[in-house]
């Protein structure tokens, strides 16, 4: 039988749940000049202790707290029984760095829970940041011990642990000095999941002592005296009058009544909402993306997916720029109280008074041959080939069908006018009057050779000299071998012919 498709409410909670059981840490900074105890909780240091006791070799260890000390450990990943990271050794790309620890059972997992559930002030100590130790010491053994931690690492170091292992495990002592969540989160299960477990429990003590203890009886509606004065008044129970009807009309259904209210979006509607603070500033430049390690039988290329992932930062770092110089976030509103450009609109969809357009990306949705050739451009600025750029053509040449050729020809344009460089490449176009037939009279006047004109091109196939008019106005100059029509990009564009005619004869 197939199995049913979870709920959309069931697949968020599930998305939730792994969402959960895994959390990245950014790098730790630098200890400059610390030479004191790595861990300052006590459970932080049973954690090292734990590695300690099993280190074969203790000069690996100095060397993986010098590691550590000194920053080398990237971006840490903490899932259930698995601790991973990237530390940066002696050589240019890193080392895949691991720590396993076995997670608790589920009947361990029942036990800690309902030990911290009875004793509330638990609780609280894990969420003040503070391990209890009286939790830590309870059969579920929490903290690691002896031969606990199984250090893993894709260098050539076969020590138990090696130095990049050693320096995962000092930083993770850090990590847990500040939340001990991340002890439970290796033991297998998240802070909110843990959490969840807590309040279920104490909901079901709760009514389990409010059943041990019902409260008193007290006296029925029925038998309370009547007022002093005056007829009695029959005490009915709340809801009776709605379930017994008016005269002539059927008893409703028994049972609690629908309270009188509005609904929160209505209420909330034309609540007055403040301006929004005004953006960060954009930093000077891109950031760097870490360097991967270089594993076997890795399903991708480390050094392919590094140059996206730096391609991307620069990309959203000149989005930021451009909705930055666009929209300055000086604070001010606008006269509906909203800052421009933070993207809320008005009811009719019309931008505010005083409010500005939205920013649009600088960078247009390209095809993907014409994305290819930005990408290998980027990659490979410099027009000098060595064996990466000819290995990076090979394949651009063998993914799109092309010849390598035709792809480095395509790059050249690139880097000589971005996209209007590639479109003057690939066709011809026919400009209007203009500055392209003042362009001849130019040349003659600076006593520059006389070019026939076809099409967008100026050429002398005798000398092996073209320039090429572009959309935006600007001169592409092209050479060639004389006599063979085997164009190339040459150079720089211009929007004057005779400096770009002047600077092709010049090379």
């Amino acid at each position: 039988m197939t199995p049913r498709p979870a709920s959309g409410r069931a697949a968020a909670a599930d998305r939730l749940a792994r969402a959960d059981r895994s959390r990245t840490f950014p790098p730790l900074p630098a200890r400059t000049g610390a030479r004191g105890l790595f861990a300052e909780s006590w459970w932080g240091s049973a954690w090292l202790d734990a590695l300690e006791t099993t280190a074969l070799d203790s000069a690996r260890l100095a060397r993986g707290r010098t590691y550590a000390r000194d920053g080398h450990v990237d971006t840490i990943n903490v899932t259930p029984g698995r601790i991973v990271a990237t530390v940066r050794g002696s050589r240019p790309r890193p080392y895949s760095a691991e720590i396993r620890l076995e997670p608790l059972t589920d009947q361990e997992w029942d036990g800690l829970l309902d030990a911290i559930a009875a004793e509330p002030g638990q609780l609280t100590a894990l969420l003040a940041k503070k391990l209890p130790q009286a939790l830590a010491e309870d059969g579920a053994g929490l903290l690691p011990g002896p031969g606990d931690l199984v250090p893993r690492c894709s260098c050539p170091d076969h020590g138990r642990p090696c130095k990049h292992a050693a320096a995962l495990c000092f930083q993770v002592a850090r990590l847990l000095d500040a939340d001990p969540f991340v002890l439970l989160l290796m033991r297998g299960r998240g802070e909110r999941e843990l959490l969840d477990a807590l309040s279920r429990r104490n909901a079901a003590l709760t009514a389990r002592e409010a059943r041990a203890h019902p409260p008193a009886a007290t006296q029925p509606a029925s038998h309370r005296p009547a007022p002093e004065s005056g007829t009695p008044h029959p005490v009915t129970a709340p809801g009776a009058a709605a379930a017994a009807g008016g005269p002539g009309e059927p008893a409703a259904a028994a049972g609690p009544q629908a309270l009188p209210g509005v609904l929160a979006r209505a209420a909330l509607a034309d609540r007055p909402r403040p301006p929004l603070p005004p953006p960060l500033p954009a930093p000077p430049r891109p950031g760097r993306p870490p360097a991967l390690p270089d594993a076997d039988h890795l399903p991708f290329d480390p050094a392919a997916l590094e140059f996206l992932a730096a391609d991307a930062a620069a990309r959203a770092h000149a989005c930021v720029s451009a909705a930055g110089s666009a929209c300055p976030g000086d604070g001010r509103a606008s006269g509906d109280g909203r800052r421009p450009g933070d993207g809320r609109r008005p009811s009719d969809g019309r931008h505010p008074a005083g409010g500005q357009p939205p920013v649009h990306s600088p960078f247009p949705a390209l095809p993907v041959w014409e994305d290819a050739v930005r990408l290998a451009a980027t990659a490979h600025p410099t027009a000098g080939l060595t064996s990466a750029t000819r290995a990076l053509y090979r394949d651009l040449a063998a993914a799109t069908g092309r010849s390598t050729t035709d792809v480095a020809r395509s790059v050249a344009a690139w880097r000589q006018g971005g996209r209007e460089g590639l479109a003057l490449l690939e066709a011809a176009w026919n400009p209007p009057a203009g500055d392209f037939d003042r362009a001849r009279s130019a040349l003659l006047a600076a006593d520059l050779p006389a070019l026939r004109p076809r099409h967008n091109h100026l050429t002398d196939a005798e000398r092996g000299i073209q320039l090429r008019f572009g959309h935006d106005h600007r001169w592409y100059p092209y050479e060639s071998e004389p006599g063979t029509e085997d164009w190339w990009p040459t150079g720089p564009a211009d929007p004057d012919p005779v400096g770009a005619l002047t600077t092709l004869l010049a090379r």
